[in-house]
């Protein structure tokens, strides 16, 4: 059977792969990891189910590459609202920021957030250009940032070893519960306060004056 023109046009310019990750992402971002469907994406970008499989071997392994594009995604909001600073920012201001960025994607990115963190029980094929997690690019900024605490003498003693995975519990808790808790029907000043509020008890907790 011949494939639709739209396959033989991404093969031509050798991105169909990522035209079905782009594909794929957009699903996350309407409907979440569910949505996911590489039947879906391949369907979106106009070839058949037959071209996507030579790039993926099954929907989890196209999910995995949602997943570590969603992780980056997540990690450059961070990162953008931290630089915003400049120079003059200190390690608690850009604590601070990396918070807000991650809560911030987490809001106005709930379906591809969600895809983020969801569990893929398959691993992704070996080699694979998008495969496999990118947490490290989120949890670096973080593990950075309080590397910066300590080494500026204001972290509180005997409290680096573990405190990202404290700081990123309360973090993500917090997420969480904007997105599918009781902090969903907050008003915008409410729900504001509460995301500062929360971050400021974190960064207070962690350190000294």
């Amino acid at each position: 059977m011949r494939e639709p023109s739209g396959t033989r046009t991404g093969y031509h310019h050798g991105d169909l792969e990522n035209a079905l990750v782009a594909a794929a992402t957009e699903l996350a971002r309407e409907g979440g990891p569910e949505a996911v469907v590489l039947r879906e994406a391949a369907r979106r970008v106009g070839v058949s189910p037959t071209a996507a499989y030579r790039h993926f071997a099954n929907q989890a392994d196209l999910l995995h590459a949602v997943k570590a594009k969603g992780q980056r995604r997540l990690a450059r909001t961070m990162a953008g609202l931290a630089e915003g600073l400049g120079a003059q920012g200190g390690p608690r201001e850009r604590f601070y920021r990396l918070g807000q960025g991650y809560v911030r994607f987490a809001v106005e990115e709930p379906g591809l957030y969600r895809t983020a963190f969801c569990h893929v029980s398959v691993a992704p094929l070996q080699g694979s250009r998008e495969g496999g997690g990118d947490m490290s690019s989120a949890f670096d900024l973080l593990v950075g940032v309080l590397d910066e605490l300590e080494s500026a003498g204001v972290l509180r003693p005997g409290l680096r070893e573990g405190a990202e995975f404290a700081a990123w519990s309360a973090v993500h808790g917090l997420a969480m519960l904007i997105l599918d808790g009781s902090l969903a029907v907050l008003p915008e000043p409410a729900l504001e306060q509460a995301i500062d509020r929360t971050l400021r008890m974190v960064i207070t907790g962690l350190t000294v004056d």
